[in-house]
């Protein structure tokens, strides 16, 4: 492995895009010696930023298939780099459990049939007297919920990952540039990016990760890549009744596939939507509440305090997320929809191991 260092050390990787994909592919690679450069003009408003940050392995519904061996690959590699992340932050930590709840009986009977086949996941039924339910019951109005539980499954605080990321950029001296990469070119094995100002950075090796602006930056057509966007929002709503215990609910948990996360006594977020556009609808808070038939006094326009969305990018006619090496130099790792998160330890996994094929 140290002669690889001194090997990579001559080498110079550039990331464009600076959400928590690209930062984690830094992280990987400059554990490995390489030279990381990151372009990004819009380092602090990526779909990063807007994530809720729900890590769903265990509770994810097939046992194989290509997304199921990157979650369980995930899942194994996110123990070892939260450990080493807390060097730079020791409060980061994955929250768990997470829990699934749904008021629909055929759904319920499917997430049951699931735990019974799949033992080894750690996944249990929660009865509907269980305390967690009762008290979800009572606030939210409703009395017919049933639900799963999983005590290897649950949540990383997305801003604080983010912000321990850049920490540990700052410390290596990684080159995080604030620009937009508007051309990429091979000249004589090397690759020439060019800045919207004019700046050309060249590097070996170019990891795109920078969601659907990859798109203008490769041959899509003689690449047979489609990315689609898809705008998630949420809202945050806060509550002034007295009678109304926020601190009695789990920390984050989903009904009927909304997900709620419970930020302190008083206020819950939200989210998310799936709108196909770039441009947020108007009617976000009916498209997450009425899922309720009876809704909470509580649960009104008046209480939201904050809204938010972000874009992501989701690969047409292919599984997502995609991971490509489109020719000698240049590797594609976009459209991960809502699963940036949960896979970036698997996807720097590849990233690292595919990159070999580029420079030897």
């Amino acid at each position: 492995m140290k002669e690889s260092k001194k090997h990579f050390k001559k080498s110079h990787i550039l990331i464009i895009g600076s959400g928590i994909i690209g930062k984690f592919n830094a992280l990987e690679l400059s554990e490995q010696g390489f030279q990381i450069t990151i372009a990004d003009p819009q380092k602090s408003k990526n779909s990063s930023s807007a994530a809720l940050g729900l890590l769903i392995s265990h509770m994810y519904q097939k046992n194989k298939g290509r997304s199921w061996e990157l979650r369980k690959k995930s899942n194994d590699l996110w123990p070892k780099w939260i450990k080493f992340l807390q060097q730079y932050d020791k409060n980061l930590k994955i929250e768990k459990p997470l829990i699934q709840l749904t008021t629909d009986k055929a759904k319920f009977e499917k997430l049951s049939k699931f735990i019974s086949h799949h033992p080894m996941r750690g996944l249990s039924v929660l009865e509907q007297n269980s305390t967690i339910i009762q008290n979800i019951n009572k606030i939210f109005n409703i009395d017919n919920l049933k639900g799963i539980i999983s005590y290897q499954d649950g949540r990383i605080d997305p801003i604080s990952l983010l912000n321990t990321l850049n920490i540990y950029l700052k410390t290596k001296n990684i080159n995080c540039i604030n620009e937009e990469i508007i051309k990429i070119e091979k000249l004589n094995n090397q690759w020439i990016a060019t800045c919207r100002n004019t700046l050309e950075i060249k590097s070996d090796v170019i990891i795109l990760c920078n969601s659907l602006d990859a798109n203008k930056l490769i041959n899509v057509n003689s690449n047979n890549i489609k990315l689609k966007p898809v705008l998630g929002q949420a809202i945050e709503i806060s509550i002034n009744e007295k009678e109304i215990n926020l601190l009695s609910l789990p920390k984050h948990f989903s009904i009927n596939g909304k997900n709620f996360l419970r930020t302190n006594d008083n206020k819950i977020i939200i989210g998310s939507t799936d709108e196909y556009d770039i441009k947020p609808k108007e009617n976000t808070f009916e498209e997450l509440t009425d899922f309720l038939e009876n809704k909470p006094q509580w649960i009104n326009k008046n209480n939201v305090t904050n809204k938010w969305f972000g874009i992501r990018s989701r690969p047409e006619g292919e599984p997502s997320p995609i991971l490509k090496s489109l020719e000698k130099g240049l590797i594609l790792c976009t459209g991960f929809y809502k699963n940036g998160i949960l896979l970036a330890p698997a996807c720097s996994n590849w990233i690292s191991n595919e990159i070999e094929k580029h420079l030897f």
